[in-house]
């Protein structure tokens, strides 16, 4: 009992406890804590910020990096579980893009497969096309490789064929060039009874033998030669 014994006496009253958190001094979306009578306020989890101004991490996917998205208040990757088998993702202002890679085909958002190309078939090539061989030679292919000789008539070896001479100066002194070939100039060249020897003068001149008439007769030794007296019987 208190009060004043000469006046009145009433029943005594426990110190009324009251509790910091309640009402909450934290704000929304925040949880508040009794410590040592005073109240200490913290986000819930969850949510970003401090007292009393907490909120979710995102609302909207602007609020997130330019590769993320906002999921559930969350910034995360837009691509998981986005896209199909084998396909690949790529993150365009916020947005997922699924796509096959290259040389794969088919739904991206169901399956990407392997593009099945048939076989290629490969031309033979020709050695021989272009000629590594050079002027006046003939190309053979052997296998898949070139074999160079000369043609008929030229001599020397690829890529070096030429003729066997051009001019008479190509020749020995005995022999004229002919069709490209060192040859004697004499056989045909003198009429009958007429020899035939090559002169360098001659040869030079136009690669015919130098015709005279054997002894004791006379004319034309590329004509024919006659005896230089004919006796009457």
């Amino acid at each position: 009992m208190a009060g004043n014994a000469f006046v009145q006496c009433r029943p005594q009253q426990s110190p009324v406890v009251t509790n910091p958190c309640n009402p909450s001094p934290c704000g929304p979306n925040s949880q508040c804590r009794e410590i040592n009578g005073q109240a200490v306020c913290s986000c819930v989890p969850g949510y970003i910020g401090s007292p009393p101004t907490c909120r979710p991490e995102c609302v909207v996917s602007a609020e997130c990096p330019q590769n993320q998205a906002c999921t559930n208040q969350k910034c995360r990757d837009p691509c998981v579980g986005t896209c199909g088998v084998g396909a690949r993702c790529s993150v365009v202002n916020h947005n997922p893009i699924c796509s096959c890679p290259e040389r794969f085909t088919g739904d991206p958002f169901v399956r990407c497969q392997p593009i099945i190309e048939p076989p290629v078939q490969m031309t033979p090539q020709n050695p021989c096309q272009p000629s590594p061989c050079g002027p006046n030679a003939q190309c053979r292919a052997v296998g898949d490789s070139p074999s160079c000789t000369c043609i008929e008539g030229m001599i020397g070896a690829p890529p070096n064929c030429r003729p066997e001479c051009i001019s008479n100066s190509d020749c020995s002194n005995n022999l004229a060039c002919i069709r490209q070939k060192c040859q004697d100039p004499c056989p045909g060249a003198c009429g009958a009874n007429a020899e035939c020897r090559v002169v360098t003068q001659c040869r030079e001149q136009n690669g015919a033998g130098a015709c005279t008439c054997v002894e004791d007769h006379f004319g034309n030794p590329y004509e024919g030669c006659r005896p230089e007296c004919v006796l009457n019987s």
